[in-house]
């Protein structure tokens, strides 16, 4: 097996890989981003069909090229990834796609990573991917009934792929809801499973939302306050990652008209149906959709640097291993970090770290 060497590799194609991307060329370093997807932007262009980007299109561009969209305008997942292409062709950046990187290990001073009977050394090692990598579902799954069909929220695309009869959509968070009305709309009597994370009091492309949600809170307060270095950020850095976040776009008068129920959370399975907490009696169903979260599925990188799945780092940095580097994980520096804005300046300051490096 032959050994290609790299100053920098990038693990991830994904608007954090092509950010640290953007910054090592302007830092005149030399790297190459593998990427697992057949195309740049096809994490995008796998999800469901009716996804928009919660953010307006003034916050959703990468550096050097803002989003050819109206300001105020909420891209959908499909023009986000077309978007990421367009970026990657523009600054010729060295993206190899179809090259899943399967090991993470070091040895000698270098870095080694394998990827489908290949084998790469690098100085410098950044994993650019998001933390929703594996969906996560519960071990009683496997106890329904054949017949019904089961989704997770990465599986998801139409609501073609919905069995016949009734949904029951396990876990209430922005996904769930918003793949709940999906269905809903559809035509499927819809159940919508959890506990309600809370909600914005706005509708986040009003022109309340302009103003407040918009400039004050996304543009300053996610950005500027809530970060690692303010009191009030490390808080909510310990919320945000136990709990996930709010509703976005959707308000309960939304599930409401729609006609979905809500219902306690799904405990385990009777009789091969689902079975919710305090029921007697469990629902028929032909669809259980799982948007019970996901794993960040780094089991691959073979360092000891993980707790909890999630790496030991400082504003993406890993102390322990110098030259690893982690970019596109919830709240590395501030809430802003899991949107298009903020990745790009944690991209900067993980570029500035591997150009101090080099002699």
């Amino acid at each position: 097996m032959t050994t290609e060497h790299h100053h920098t590799i990038v693990v991830g194609g994904g608007q954090a890989g092509l950010s640290v991307g953007y910054h090592l060329r302007q830092q005149r370093e030399p790297f190459v981003i593998l990427d697992a997807h057949a195309r740049v932007g096809d994490a995008w262009r796998r999800r469901w069909e009716s996804l928009s980007l919660f953010t307006p299109a003034r916050y959703d561009g990468l550096p050097g090229m803002p989003f050819p969209m109206a300001v105020h305008g909420f891209p959908t997942k499909n023009a986000m990834a077309d978007y990421l292409e367009a970026y990657a062709a523009r600054f010729e950046l060295p993206v190899r796609t179809g090259v899943r990187v399967e090991s993470l290990d070091r040895r000698d001073g270098r870095f080694e990573l394998s990827a489908g009977g290949r084998r790469f050394t690098a100085d410098n090692v950044v994993v650019a991917m998001s933390v929703w990598q594996q969906a996560r579902v519960p071990a009683f799954a496997r106890e329904l009934a054949p017949e019904i069909t089961q989704l997770n929220a990465g599986d998801y695309r139409r609501p073609a792929q919905l069995g016949q009869g009734a949904v029951l959509v396990v876990g209430a968070g922005n996904s769930g809801a918003e793949i709940a009305l999906d269905a809903a709309r559809a035509g499927h009597t819809t159940w919508l499973s959890g506990r309600h994370p809370g909600h914005l009091p706005f509708q986040i492309g009003g022109v309340l939302a302009r103003l407040v949600l918009q400039r004050l809170i996304l543009g300053f307060v996610f950005h500027h306050v809530l970060t690692i270095r303010t009191p009030l950020g490390r808080r909510m850095r310990k919320t945000a990652l136990a709990q996930g976040m709010p509703w976005i776009r959707i308000k309960p008068r939304d599930l409401t008209a729609a006609g979905i129920t809500r219902v306690p959370r799904m405990t385990g399975v009777r009789g091969g149906l689902p079975l919710l907490e305090g029921g007697e009696r469990p629902l028929e169903v032909g669809t259980v959709i799982w948007c019970t979260g996901f794993d960040p599925g780094f089991s691959w990188i073979r360092l000891p640097v993980l707790d909890g799945g999630l790496p030991r780092e400082t504003r993406g940095v890993v102390a322990e291993h110098p030259g690893l580097y982690f970019v596109g994980l919830p709240f590395i520096y501030a809430v802003s970090s899991t949107m298009v804005r903020g990745v790009g300046r944690d991209a900067e300051y993980v570029a500035g770290k591997i150009a101090a490096r080099r002699p």
